[in-house]
Parts: structure tokens; sequence; C-alpha cells
């Protein structure tokens, strides 16, 4: 279900002063928008921005290398000598990226992480840490654990990274002090999924100004050229469905367009990267993260692929639908595992299928049981299980596409409705 951050909503409805999430809950209700549950932060501060004086490596007996730092944290929060001055306080950390020089996140002695971790001074490798510099999964941020946040490398600007200063909150910096609200929407309103959708369902609940951003963008957008058939282009697009309702295919139209002098290296702009985190979304890279963004913000579906590595036709449906085919009761898992496996085989990339085609779903994602060449158990009616086949080019690229399936007495229902009609970019 959707996540909803009043921060973001704001870009296209107007919201009065210091909305609650409560009240923002009551206001959605009144238009079918049902709350599901409003989020408090995991995170207790105080957390601040640090600048780190120096940064000692001590490499240990284990063969592990720790740092001995010194991290100013501002005068509020700094350490008090034996003569009574403020210094830098003295914090361990094992990270590879810590250096002299770097502003950080500091969690202080009293602050509380996700997983009721309790941040207080601590003796370790023969000093005494007084806090912690922490890395995004340490504060729910993010999966990445390779590292603390130096965040010159979080999207700030230059001109907002210079001012950034030590003893800063950055509780708020982050966005650790918010609140979320979860919206529980049905099959019919989809475009609920998306801030675009969720902000005109607000101006129709409360009368607030709505600006639509689709409408304002192509009020920006240039003119397109006038295409003739047969002109060349750097992309061809094939729609291929063997299934059409009424003539209809579930795929109707397919728009690819080719961005030049785009810098992969660069860093996510901050206000995307925590809007996404805030979504749920995992900050990945600035392209996956701007199809990402625009997804949710427009709820316009994206993907962004390498031109380079571009090549082959997409088999991977026509894999899903030959499982599919035999799901009934009586039918072996392995025997649905087999019609998938030979369709992506037959297409010369069975080496690149390297897991297996599904798993049982029960209360948890992932429950004992699988759709493998090695299971032979039975297919009976109620079962739910996965049907997710893949291709992963090594350091190339990959895909994969799951439905959930539900086995029923004559046969199988798909309990996921969205289309997913391939479509072939040579």
């Amino acid at each position: 279900m959707p996540m909803i951050d009043i921060d973001w909503l704001k870009d296209h409805v107007e919201v009065p002063e210091g909305l609650t999430y409560e009240q923002l809950a009551k206001d959605l209700v009144k238009v079918g928008l049902e709350e599901e549950e409003i989020y408090s932060s995991q995170v207790t501060g105080p957390i601040v921005v640090g600048y780190v004086v120096d940064a000692t490596p001590e490499p240990q007996k284990n063969g592990k290398t720790i740092n001995w730092c010194h991290v100013d944290c501002g005068d509020e929060w700094n350490e008090t000598d034996e003569d009574g001055n403020k210094v830098p306080r003295g914090i361990i950390c094992g990270a590879p990226n810590m250096k002299a020089g770097e502003k950080v996140v500091v969690t202080l002695p009293g602050a509380v992480l996700p997983g009721d971790f309790k941040i207080e001074p601590r003796k370790t490798y023969g000093h005494i840490s007084n806090g912690m510099c922490a890395s995004e999964r340490e504060l729910g941020l993010g999966d990445n654990h390779n590292g603390i946040i130096l965040l010159r490398q979080y999207g700030f600007s230059e001109a907002e990274y210079e001012a950034l200063k030590p003893g800063q909150d950055a509780m708020h910096l982050l966005h650790l002090d918010q609140p979320l609200l979860e919206i529980n929407i049905t099959p019919d309103r989809g475009y609920t999924l998306s801030y675009r959708g969720v902000a005109r369902e607000y101006h129709h609940s409360t009368g607030a100004a709505y600006t639509d951003p689709a409408v304002a963008l192509n009020e920006k957008a240039p003119e397109p050229a006038d295409y003739q058939p047969g002109t060349p282009v750097d992309i061809d697009v094939e729609i291929d469905d063997n299934n059409p309702i009424h003539g209809v295919p579930g795929c109707d139209r397919y728009y690819a367009r080719i961005v030049k002098d785009f810098n992969p290296n660069a860093h996510t702009p901050n206000w995307m990267r925590r809007r996404l985190i805030r979504a749920g979304m995992r900050s990945i890279s600035l392209a996956v993260d701007v199809t990402n963004y625009v997804m949710l913000d427009l709820g316009q579906p994206m993907h962004a692929y390498d031109l380079d590595k571009l090549e082959g036709p997409i088999v991977v449906r026509r894999a899903n639908e030959a499982a599919e085919a035999l799901i009934a009761p009586g039918v072996r898992m392995c025997d649905l595992d087999r019609a998938a496996r030979d369709v992506i085989e037959d297409a010369g990339y069975g080496e690149y299928f390297t897991h297996r085609l599904g798993h049982s779903i029960g209360l948890q994602d992932h429950e004992p049981g699988d759709v493998s060449l090695v299971n032979e158990q039975v297919v009976e009616p109620g079962m739910t299980f996965s049907i997710e086949p893949g291709i992963y080019l090594p350091d190339r690229t990959g895909v994969r596409i799951e439905d959930l399936a539900l086995v029923t007495e004559n046969g199988v229902e798909i309990l996921n409705a969205h289309p997913h009609d391939p479509v072939r970019l040579d």
C-alpha cells in the first residue's frame, strides 16, 4: 500500500500549515482512501552532523583494523576535558570509508535506533567510544552497510554540503523525525498509487487547490517532430500479444527514448533519495532512482536500460505462460519448473536461468515448499505459490517477472492482474 509523505504531497496540492498525518488520514477517508497505519519513526535522537577531525587506523590481533577518531559534534554535544574545555568526541569506527575531513552522521548516547538498539558510551578496543558514526542500515534509511554515511556523497549540492555544521540536527536533516501515512486502496483506483492521484483525491475531499503535474509538464514539453513511417530509429519496439482482449492488446503502446550525455556516476539528489526511501524504495543509482521517482510521482511505470547492453528478444513472459498453462491439481511442481525452463533453454538462455521457478506463499512471502526441478510434490487446490522465471546476463542486465498463482479445483487463478505483455527492444 502507498506510503504518503506530506512534504511530497504538497508539491501538487495546497495543504494547510501544520497539517498532521492524523488529519490527512481523515481527509482521505472521505474519498474512500482508508488509513492503514500511521508509522512513527523508529529512531530517536540525539543524532547530529559530525566533522571527523582525525581518524587513526589501529590494526587488531584478529586482523581487523579499526579507526580511533575524534569527531567534532558542535559545542553542545562535544566532550568536556579536565580543564573544562569543549573537545571533539572520541569514537571507535570500523567502517572502511572513515577518514578525516568528512562530515558524518553521529548517533550520540541516549539515541535509539531500529531494533531498540540503544547508543551508550562503551569501552572497546582499548578506548571509550562515546557515540557511533552510523550507516544507512543502522538508521533504517536503506540496505547499505558497507560503510558509514558520508554526507559529501549523500546527494547534497556543494552549497548544501558546505552549509552543514557540526552539531546540526541530523534527525530533521534526514527526515528521521517525520511519520508516514500508509493508505489502503482498492484495485479499481490504481491511480492513487501515485502522489499525483492522491493529491487529486485530497483536492476532491477538501477543495484545496490542485495542479496536475502531467498537464504542467506537457505545457513545457517541446512539440515532437513529425514522424514518417520508415524513418530510421535507434530503438525498435515491437508489441506482441497473442491473446488480445476484444482485439485490443494488453499493452497498446510502449514509448522508448534514448537519453545521451548522461553521467551514470552522478549522485542522486538528497531530496529525491530521501523521498524514495520514505516511500519504501531503496536508492540504487541516479538512472534507477529517477525512473522510480517519476513512477511514484506521476503514476507512469518506467524502466531505464543501458543502451550498450540491450540485445535479443525478451522471452520471460513466454516462460511464465508456459508454466501457468500447466497449473492444475495433480501436476507436479517439477513439471512446472521444467515447462518454463524449456522455453528459456530453447531461446538459448538456459544457463542464465539460475534459480528455482518459484516458492510457496502463506502467511509470509516465502514459506517452505518450492516450484523446482527436484520437488515432485503434487499441486493441490488451495496452494499458493509464485511463478517467477528470470534471465540474468553476468555484468550486463537481468529480468524477472513474478506472478502469484492460486490453485483452484479446476486450474489456477493468477492473483496479480497487472498485464506484462512482452516488448522486444532490438
